[in-house]
């Protein structure tokens, strides 16, 4: 049964490691580490071999949520009513296409843990978003990039729309790439999945100013700014919003999204002032122009009309055409800015994630004394002549390999200042 009204959605409590959880076909799998959250679920990686701790290179991830909250629910339905492997395969064959963007779902159930009822679902694991390579890339995306990502969702919408389906929240952190092979990219979270036609009958358009706004800001469709309910069109309208980002490195409205009202103004005047208003946004060289058609081709769109997706995905593919391009071939990133970025990421973590205990001099130098007394036995130094001193002096091969034992080396540079003074303070005695 659907949850009861929204309630107040939370984060669950986290389940532990290698539970085991049944779902509603019988089918066991066994919990590993938590790997990731969502906005009320919590996703761990998974395995239906129980017998043994799941690997770091799993395949399989759960997502859980308390049974009450709801976006796992709607996500649930989506995959049980629009996602079946065996319609998803028959429309690859028919549309002679090698890949559609909708992740694989192996099962879901219900689980208890310390009193409170948990609703799980069991799905393919993929691979990084879309949204982390893009802050990686400079926030910038290559064309033949943005045409081959906009030409892939298109067939994957077109499915979902078949299946009475809309999405509603397409952006580039819903869209994975796979984890086998990282250029495929998949839409994810359907949490806000909307069914739109349910039994053929299309739903009618009203605005409703209480739901106004609904969906990610930036991106959301001029429709749901006016409380409308999710179609078709608003899908694609989406689409083409991010495409733009991705070429342009931003949207116009980005400095006012804290002002829902200011963001839908910007977007029905990107969208009446058509082509000029996105032509006159690339300020990169990049041309825009497909986008631009395929804005123009979806503003046109009635409510309740079925998009004449071939039209559009031929405005894509023209563009990749003077490039040589194939819209299913390798996804091509910024690798050199990557690099950098993931660098710069490590440093930070390093110096942010990692605290080294203070140092402590009393400490470190009754530890090197008893090292190098130790060590003093097998290096057979010669003793100090005169003062009377029962004190050997330690040799530079001794003082090297004290100061870089496993133990102390972080702390190297110390221990050679202090033992190389000690040794000159001895020998001027």
């Amino acid at each position: 049964m659907p949850p009861k009204g929204r309630g107040r959605r939370k984060l669950p409590v986290p389940l532990p490691r290698d539970m085991i959880l049944k779902d509603t076909e019988g089918k066991v799998w066994r919990l590993g580490t938590q790997i990731g959250q969502g906005g009320f679920g919590l996703i761990y990686l998974a395995s239906p071999q129980t017998q043994v701790p799941v690997e770091d290179d799993a395949v399989h991830v759960i997502k859980v949520e308390y049974l009450e909250n709801g976006p796992l629910f709607s996500e649930l339905k989506f995959y049980q009513r629009a996602a079946k492997q065996e319609h998803i395969r028959k429309w690859m064959n028919l549309k002679k296409i090698r890949c559609l963007g909708i992740p694989v779902f192996w099962g879901s159930g219900l689980a208890e843990y310390k009193g409170k009822s948990y609703r799980f679902m069991v799905m393919e694991r993929l691979g990084e978003d879309l949204q982390r390579i893009f802050e990686d890339c400079g926030s910038r995306f290559k064309k033949d990039t943005v045409l081959q990502l906009g030409a892939r969702m298109l067939d994957t919408l077109e499915y979902i729309h078949e299946n009475e389906y809309v999405h509603g929240d397409i952006k580039a952190a819903n869209l994975l790439l796979g984890y086998t092979n990282p250029h495929e990219v998949y839409l994810a979270d359907y949490g806000l999945s909307y069914r739109y036609c349910p039994n053929g009958n299309h739903k009618q358009y009203q605005e409703n100013p209480r739901k106004g706004h609904n969906g990610t800001i930036e991106f959301t469709s001029i429709d749901a700014h006016k409380g409308v309910a999710p179609s078709r069109r608003g899908d694609l309208e989406i689409l083409g919003y991010c495409m733009l980002q991705w070429l342009c490195g931003k949207l116009p409205w980005e400095q006012n999204l804290k002002d829902p009202v200011a963001v839908q103004s910007a977007k029905t005047k990107l969208m009446d002032e058509l082509p000029d208003s996105v032509m006159e946004w690339d300020s990169s060289g990049s041309s825009c122009s497909e986008i631009s058609k395929f804005l123009a081709c979806v503003y046109g769109l009635a409510y309740d009309e079925k998009p004449k997706y071939q039209v559009l995905k031929k405005i894509l593919l023209d563009g990749l055409e003077s490039s040589g391009t194939h819209y299913d071939g390798p996804l091509e990133f910024s690798a050199v800015a990557r690099v950098l970025n993931h660098s710069a990421a490590k440093v930070s973590k390093k110096n942010t994630a990692r605290e080294l205990p203070p140092l402590d001099l009393k400490a470190i130098f009754s530890e090197s004394k008893k090292k190098h007394d130790q060590l003093l036995t097998t290096d057979h130094p010669a003793p100090l002549q005169g003062c009377g001193s029962d004190i050997t002096t330690p040799s530079i091969a001794v003082i090297f390999r004290l100061a870089f034992t496993e133990e102390t080396s972080r702390y190297s540079i110390a221990i050679l200042v202090l033992l190389l003074l000690i040794v000159l303070s001895l020998y001027f005695l």
